[in-house]
């Protein structure tokens, strides 16, 4: 599933593409069909995204609602002609240019919908704060956490407590501080929480403006450990994600793997010890 910086990239894009442009929307697929209907011609007001979701605004206080959970993605293309859509898209967007035409497609979304303002708002309002946003409040979430005994590795991961972190910054921030991801949520200190929000905020900002993960202090790159790149489908450069049984870059204590509330979790048991 993207992860947070993944779908503030996404409602940058939708902005920079389609900006003040009027928009032919469509459903293809057919299943939404009758709001695309009601949005056809209307030009994109604002782009939005808090945590996984992304909103596409319209007049009126109409928003077009995407999560793409698992199998969402969404594909932009430019060209002299719209081309014919390939596959079960959900959503298409598109407008006229200089040069022809522009267009996206949104295919396999976990949610496609159209909201009202106050639709919109209840979603916020059920999510935790997300490092991106300029009105995130860490204090929310380590409210949450100090009340929990769950671990600190599950309570990362979810979305009503800190919105937009997945799997892999949840691993790596945690790395990055010593923190086992076991450790009971109650049992972290404010110290250490405030340091780890503004990691992460330095850490998404980072994946936003890159377009991939990268979570290596400057002293671990391949370049200054004259290591081999990562090989690896999701990219970056990171501590201990996927590198189960490799060597940590650290202290060369093999990674290690468990399951944790149904997602791989991965750490390096020295420099993360039991606390």
């Amino acid at each position: 599933m993207p992860e947070g910086h993944t779908i503030h990239r996404l409602a940058d894009t939708h902005a920079e593409v389609f900006d003040s442009l009027p928009l032919r929307l469509s459903s293809p697929q057919g299943r939404f069909a009758e709001s695309a209907a009601l949005l056809d011609g209307e030009p994109l007001v604002a782009t939005d995204a808090h945590g996984k979701h992304l909103f596409l605004e319209f007049s009126g206080e109409r928003f077009v609602h995407v999560h793409l959970g698992l199998y969402g993605t969404f594909t932009f293309g430019a060209g002299e002609r719209l081309p014919e859509p390939v596959g079960a898209v959900r959503l298409r967007m598109a407008a006229k240019t200089a040069t022809g035409a522009a267009w996206a497609d949104l295919r396999g979304p976990t949610a496609c919908r159209l909201l009202t303002r106050a639709e919109k708002d209840a979603v916020h309002a059920r999510l935790g704060p997300d490092p991106l946003r300029p009105d995130a409040d860490p204090g929310a979430a380590w409210r949450r956490i100090t009340r929990s005994a769950k671990p600190i590795g599950a309570l990362l991961m979810e979305q009503d407590v800190l919105a937009g972190v997945g799997n892999v910054y949840r691993a790596e921030v945690l790395f990055r501080f010593g923190v086992d991801p076991q450790l009971p949520g109650k049992k972290l200190t404010r110290e250490t929480w405030d340091g780890m929000w503004a990691d992460l905020v330095v850490l998404m900002r980072e994946g936003v403006r890159l377009g991939r993960i990268d979570t290596v202090r400057p002293e671990h790159t391949p370049e200054a450990m004259g290591r081999e790149p990562r090989k690896d489908d999701h990219g970056g450069e990171v501590y201990v994600y996927r590198r189960t049984d490799a060597p940590c870059l650290v202290c060369e204590t093999p990674v290690k793997t468990v399951e944790l509330v149904g997602r791989n979790l991965f750490w390096c048991p020295t420099c993360q010890p039991t606390a």
